[in-house]
């Protein structure tokens, strides 16, 4: 009888051998997997940081092409004004101040109404600059804002990491407690 249980002791360890090798092989994989999941991950990262300047020089490039649109939006526009108070004036500025000053004060002279016209087409063109400004320094803001909320995430992540990894290494004590216990007991 103490070969029967010899060699059920020796089948035992046989069989505990196994498991182990088994689970060391399936750690190793699991560990190749990841180690390769990594790598991969790492290429992605380094191609993206490769698009940096490529976006940079795009931003770059937008934020030039609006405030060039902007300057000439300006331009155009004032340039209309320009021609359309220069036809007006010439056509009909005689004939009004003379109407104009047997009728009324200097004030109202189509002269004067020019300048206030000209004067509110200016701060239009100034307004179009600031507004340009303004959307520029808002595309800005969003950007620091996705940068911050990426840097949250991370940071989140690494934390649930931590807490995922506490909760696997507790739940593998509790097994390995739980299986001794089990092998104590039931042991002849």
């Amino acid at each position: 009888m103490s070969t029967s249980k010899e060699q059920r002791r020796q089948e035992e360890e046989q069989s505990t051998a196994r498991e182990r090798l088994h689970q060391r092989e399936q750690q190793q994989a699991i560990n190749r997997s990841l180690d390769e999941t990594k790598n991969n991950i790492r290429r992605a990262t380094d191609e993206a940081r490769k698009d940096i300047p490529h976006y940079t020089q795009a931003v770059s490039e937008y934020q030039e092409e609006t405030i060039q649109a902007a300057r000439q939006m300006a331009d155009n526009y004032l340039e209309s004004q320009r021609e359309i108070i220069n036809s007006m004036q010439s056509a009909l500025l005689p004939q009004i101040e003379a109407a104009n000053r047997a009728v009324t004060s200097n004030w109202t002279t189509p002269r004067h109404v020019t300048e206030h016209y000209a004067r509110l087409v200016s701060a239009f063109a100034d307004n179009t600059i600031a507004m340009t400004k303004l959307v520029n320094n808002a595309m800005f803001a969003n950007l620091e804002a996705f940068k911050r909320s990426v840097q949250n995430a991370r940071d989140n992540l690494k934390e649930f990491s931590k807490i995922g990894v506490n909760n696997a290494k507790t739940f593998e004590q509790v097994a390995r407690e739980t299986t001794a216990n089990a092998t104590t007991t039931f042991s002849p």
